[in-house]
């Protein structure tokens, strides 16, 4: 089979599509002809072998993936050939796809039949491909974790990537007000399509300045300030997220892009009695609530490209240079798919 690969860390020149040996079915797994896998923040990281997990080596990229079951171990029951499914990629034992485990940026993939959750119809291979990682975590994020109410204010830095337009669309679709920032005029603009109802340019304003002038200063006995930042930038940002926070608000976290030991200030903590929220993954449960809400038409995941698997180097580095709206898709069995 195609996959693509990579023998040492390092950036994009490191990547291959090779000939590999197909995966062997264990007797709890399936093998999974992949229809469509996904792209993540974490890939480049991985590649540049900066998380400090151990990625075994040679490496195949990408955690999400969806398709159709090619092979049923012996002990697997209730699991077809045929069937379609999007496999929740963390793996017991062997940890995330992608990561620890190789992953699917590749045609066929390995996993154990209770990885195993079925795409429902209606919901194609690419848009199922967008979300587990992104979606999934948004949503335990804003709704299992933040409990984001109709009529709150919420202020969503670095929106346009995969989480970040979740968010956006899950702020919407409970009455939110929904505030984000960017770097470029063209990524808000796909925002504001999204629904934003403002949006802060970062490259021309600094975003507390901005989300008092939206929404008043905070103040320690009540008034001004968003009720929810949603933050997984980490760095700078986290203690200028503080000033935007009204009395009672709330901090949602789900990782640090820009750097997880932050200068902080936390007297804002304690005299405007902020809530600071983490958010660790997503269940299946989680992931088969989002499944439901795309065949629902309650949410639409946002498709950057759509490539063969041997733009996987092209679509890394649009990612590493930031040039991508929502989810880079890559086809393993297709040699002429479309770009943006």
């Amino acid at each position: 089979m195609k996959a693509a690969r990579f023998a040492r860390h390092g950036g994009v020149e490191e990547l291959e599509v090779v000939d590999v040996p197909d995966p062997a079915c264990g007797p709890e797994d399936v093998v999974i002809r992949v229809g469509a896998t996904s792209l993540n923040g974490f890939d480049p990281m991985i590649l540049a072998g900066t998380t400090g997990l151990k990625t075994p080596l040679p490496m195949t990229p990408c955690g999400d993936f969806a398709g159709e079951i090619a092979e049923v171990g012996p002990e697997v029951m209730g699991w077809n050939v045929g069937d379609r499914v999007c496999p929740h990629p963390y793996v017991l034992g062997e940890g995330m796809t992608g990561e620890t485990r190789l992953g699917a940026a590749s045609q066929y993939v390995r996993i154990p039949a209770s990885n195993l959750i079925a795409t429902p119809d209606g919901v194609s291979d690419v848009e199922a491909a967008s979300l587990p990682i992104a979606y999934g975590t948004a949503h335990r994020m804003m709704t299992t974790r933040g409990k984001l109410r109709a009529g709150e204010k919420v202020l969503i830095l670095g929106a346009t990537g995969g989480v970040g337009t979740c968010c956006v669309q899950l702020a919407k679709s409970v009455g939110a007000e929904v505030i984000v920032t960017g770097s470029a005029a063209w990524k808000l603009d796909r925002l504001r399509k999204l629904g934003a109802d403002h949006v802060i340019d970062t490259s021309q304003e600094d975003f507390v300045d901005a989300a008092h002038r939206i929404c008043g200063r905070p103040r320690v006995f009540g008034g001004g300030g968003v009720d929810v930042v949603v933050n997984y930038i980490g760095g700078e940002t986290w203690a200028k997220s503080l000033k935007c926070l009204k009395r009672d608000g709330r901090m949602l976290t789900c990782g640090a892009t820009a750097g997880f030991e932050p200068p902080t200030d936390i007297r804002f903590i304690w005299s405007f009695e902020q809530n600071i929220i983490g958010a660790n993954g997503w269940t299946p449960d989680e992931q088969r609530e989002v499944l439901q809400m795309v065949s629902d038409g309650r949410l639409k995941p946002v498709i950057h490209a759509a490539r063969p698997l041997a733009a996987i180097a092209e679509s890394m580095q649009e990612l590493i240079d930031r040039k991508v709206v929502g989810k880079s898709i890559l086809l393993p069995f297709d040699e002429g798919a479309d770009g943006p």
